[in-house]
């Protein structure tokens, strides 16, 4: 998955008038996934501890693995895998670089509007 969305932004940057290609949805939560990934300095917190964005990462994408046909949209995604515990059903957030914390429901669901309204 990561692989694919590697090779989709090396076309689009390589060819521009291909930039109206539509994103699979599976590109879509790839490209949630790196949002977390590339936060420096913020951490991510779920059942009571706090981890670095490549962790985050990680585990987004094993617990996204394991979800199999729960999530077939982005949307899914964040319902689903990046919200909140299956576990414990308690609530994931970020603490940013900044000290602010933001529900990683909010802040996925503002990334996928990023991602929809510029790459669709």
């Amino acid at each position: 998955m990561f692989i694919a969305a590697i090779g989709l932004f090396a076309v689009l940057l390589a060819n521009p008038a291909k930039a109206q290609v539509k994103l699979t949805e599976n590109q879509k939560i790839e490209l949630l996934i790196q949002s977390v990934q590339q936060l420096k300095g913020a951490q991510f917190y779920r059942n009571g501890s706090y981890y670095d964005a490549a962790k985050a990462a990680e585990h987004l994408r094993m617990k996204w693995g394991k979800a199999g046909s729960r999530v077939k949209t982005a949307q899914d995604f964040i319902e689903v895998v990046g919200s909140k515990s299956y576990l414990s059903g308690e609530e994931y957030h970020i603490k940013l670089s900044d000290g602010r914390k933001v529900a990683t429901k909010a802040f996925f669901t503002q990334k996928l509007k990023e991602i929809t309204a510029s790459k669709g």
